[in-house]
C-alpha cells in the first residue's frame, strides 16, 4: 500500500477534488506544447541518438539501441544457409501473429493464396493482446472520416503520410462492421447501439471499446478466425533474415527454431512484415507496456535487406503507465480512464493539465512536474496522481467496475481500490511511431515486401491519438493480405540470395562499425527509474 508521504499527498488530491470538478483545465496553445516537448519529451534527448552510418537511411538518427541493431552483425552469413531446398513453400508468408498479421492472413487466405504465418512466440502473444482503450471509428453523426483525418493529421504533428492516413480513416468504419460481424463483443447501449467516448486529441466521441480489454477481445475473434481456415502456422519459430530473389524482390525468409536452434528456409511470391513494435527495447532505460515479443525484428530484417524506414527516430511515451505498486511497474493504464473524467494530478492536488491532451503533451507534461519537484516520491522514483475516484462521482457509482474491471482487478491485487483512491502514473514506452516506408497499397520499397500494424511508420506522423493503433493493424492488415494475394499471381520467383548480409556487413566495415550480435545496449538500464530522467 502506499507510504506515509504518499497519503499526504492523498489528502491534499481529496481536497481539491470538489473544486477541481467544478472546473475544467485549459488546453495549451499550439506554442506551449512545441515549447514544452523540446524542453521534456525523450524524442528531443540528442544524446540518446545517433546517426546511422550504413544503409538506406544513412545520415539519420536513431535511437541509439535501435542504431545497434540496424547496423550490427547477422546471425549467419549468407553461405550458412541452403536455399536450394526450401522447408516451406508459400504463396504469402506472414511474419508475425498479432492483430496485423492475422488480419493480413484471413485476407489472403479469403484471396484463395496458401498462406503460412511464422511467429516466434504463439499465435495472438503480441501488443494487440494488451491494448485496452479502444478502436477508432467515424460512424456516428456529427462525426466523418474528414473530421477524424483532421484530428489525426493534427495530432501526429501534420507529419502522417496523407494517403496513409486518408486509407486509415475512409476505412475505419468498414473495420469496425468487419469485426463486429466476424463476433467482436463492443460495448454497445440497451438498443445495441456501440458506445462511444473521447480519447486524447479527439473532438468528437468515436473510441469504441470492449470495457478496458478491447485488444483482447479482438484478438480472441482474429485468432479463432485464422484458425478456422486453410491457414498453416509455425509457431516458435523467429524470422532471422529475409531471403530475396536475384532481382531484389521479398522472396521469403530464414528461420529460427526457437527450441532446438534449428536453421529452416520459407520460400514465398510474397512477404507480409507485421512484427510489431520495440518497446522490450527499453529506450532509455524507461519500463514498458509493451508484451515481450516486441523488439524491432521488422525493422531490423527490413533494414538489412534495403528497406527504408520512416520517422524511426519517434516514439511514443504513453503518460500512464503505472508508477507504483513495483510489481506492476510500466504497464499500462488506459487512457480510457481520463476520457472517462480522471484529472492528472501532481502531489500538491493541482490539476497541471487537460486530461486529454495528446500523448506526447501528456507525457511531457508529466516529466516536466516529476522534474520541478512537484511529483509523488515513490521507492521506485516519482509518479503523479491519476485522480481515479473522480469517474464514480461524475458518472454514478459502479461505472468505474463497469467500464474497467481489469483495470480495478489488477490494482486491488495489491490492495489498491481505485475507486476510493487515486493511483501513481509515469510515462512508460509505448508504441513505435515510426517504421518501415510503405506506398497506399501496404508495399515497402522492396518489392513483394508488405507491411502491416505497428511497424510501419508514416500512417500516425510523429504521434500517434488513441485507438489508432487497433484501427491500423485491421485497415493495414487487411490491405496488405489482399495486396500481397493479388500480387502473387503474377510472381515468377527466381533463384534465391542471400548477398545482401554480405553487401550491408561490408558497409558497416567501410563506416567503421564494429558490432556483434548481442549488444549490451539490449539490457533494461532500470537504473534511471522513473522521475529520474
Amino acid at each position: 500500500m502506499f507510504t506515509a508521504k504518499m497519503m499526504d499527498s492523498v489528502k491534499k488530491v481529496e481536497a481539491t477534488r470538489k473544486e477541481r470538478m467544478e472546473t475544467e483545465p485549459r488546453r495549451m496553445t499550439a506554442e506551449e506544447k512545441e515549447k514544452l516537448l523540446k524542453a521534456y519529451h525523450p524524442d528531443y534527448k540528442e544524446e540518446e541518438f545517433v546517426t546511422l552510418k550504413a544503409g538506406p537511411n544513412k545520415g539519420e538518427k536513431v535511437p541509439r539501441e535501435l542504431g545497434v541493431l540496424l547496423q550490427a552483425r547477422s546471425r549467419i552469413k549468407d553461405t550458412d544457409v541452403d536455399l536450394s531446398s526450401p522447408v516451406y513453400d508459400t504463396d504469402v508468408l506472414i511474419i508475425g501473429g498479432g492483430g496485423a498479421g492475422c488480419a493480413a492472413a484471413i485476407e489472403a487466405s479469403k484471396a484463395g493464396a496458401e498462406v503460412l504465418i511464422v511467429t516466434k512466440l504463439r499465435l495472438g502473444d503480441a501488443n494487440t493482446m494488451m491494448a485496452e482503450g479502444g478502436i477508432q471509428a467515424a460512424d456516428k453523426e456529427n462525426d466523418s472520416p474528414q473530421i477524424h483525418y483532421l484530428d489525426a493529421l493534427g495530432g501526429g504533428h501534420f507529419a502522417n503520410r496523407p494517403q496513409l492516413l486518408k486509407k486509415l480513416v475512409m476505412e475505419a468504419p468498414g473495420a469496425l462492421k468487419w469485426l463486429n460481424e466476424l463476433g467482436v463483443m463492443f460495448d454497445k447501449d440497451k438498443d445495441g447501439n456501440m458506445i462511444t467516448t473521447h480519447g486524447g486529441g479527439t473532438s468528437r466521441k468515436r473510441m469504441h471499446a470492449a470495457a478496458d480489454y478491447t485488444g483482447a477481445e479482438i484478438m480472441r475473434v482474429l485468432r479463432d478466425e485464422v484458425l478456422n481456415l486453410p491457414i498453416s502456422l509455425a509457431d516458435y519459430t523467429s524470422a532471422i533474415e529475409l531471403i530475396l530473389d536475384e532481382e531484389g524482390r521479398a522472396a521469403g525468409a530464414v528461420l529460427m527454431n526457437m527450441e532446438t536452434g534449428e536453421l529452416l528456409t520459407a520460400r514465398a511470391k510474397t512477404v507480409i512484415l507485421a512484427t510489431g513494435g520495440a518497446g522490450r527495447l527499453h529506450y532509455q532505460g524507461f519500463p514498458t507496456s509493451n508484451h515481450y515479443g516486441a523488439t524491432a525484428d521488422g525493422l531490423v530484417l527490413a533494414y538489412r535487406a534495403g528497406a527504408k524506414l520512416l520517422y524511426q527516430d519517434t516514439l511514443q511515451y504513453h503518460p500512464t503507465g503505472v508508477a507504483f505498486p513495483e510489481q506492476i511497474y510500466g504497464a499500462l493504464v488506459t487512457e480510457k480512464v481520463r476520457s472517462l473524467g480522471a484529472m492528472l494530478v501532481n502531489a500538491g492536488g493541482e490539476a497541471f493539465m487537460h486530461p486529454l491532451e495528446t500523448r506526447d503533451v501528456s507525457a511531457a507534461s508529466i516529466i516536466r512536474e516529476c522534474a520541478n519537484g512537484k511529483g509523488v516520491v515513490t521507492p521506485l522514483g516519482k509518479g503523479i496522481w491519476l485522480d481515479t475516484p473522480m469517474i464514480d462521482l461524475i458518472h454514478g457509482k459502479g461505472t468505474l467496475e463497469k467500464r474497467l474491471p481489469g483495470m480495478l482487478r489488477m490494482y486491488l491485487k495489491y490492495e489498491i481500490d481505485m475507486r476510493k483512491t487515486p493511483i501513481l502514473i509515469y510515462p512508460t514506452l509505448h508504441y513505435q511511431n515510426g517504421g518501415i516506408e510503405i506506398g497506399a497499397d501496404c508495399q515497402s520499397t522492396i518489392e513483394n515486401l508488405y507491411v502491416a500494424g505497428e511497424a510501419v511508420g508514416g500512417i500516425h506522423g510523429r504521434n500517434r491519438l488513441m485507438g489508432n493503433s487497433l484501427l491500423d493493424i485491421i485497415v493495414f492488415g487487411r490491405n496488405a493480405g489482399i495486396c500481397a494475394a493479388r500480387r502473387v499471381k503474377d510472381i515468377h520467383t527466381g533463384k534465391l540470395t542471400l548477398s545482401h548480409i554480405r553487401e550491408m556487413e561490408e558497409e558497416c566495415q567501410r563506416a567503421g562499425i564494429v558490432s556483434d550480435n548481442i549488444s549490451p545496449l539490449l539490457l533494461p538500464k532500470y537504473a534511471r527509474t522513473a522521475g529520474q530522467l
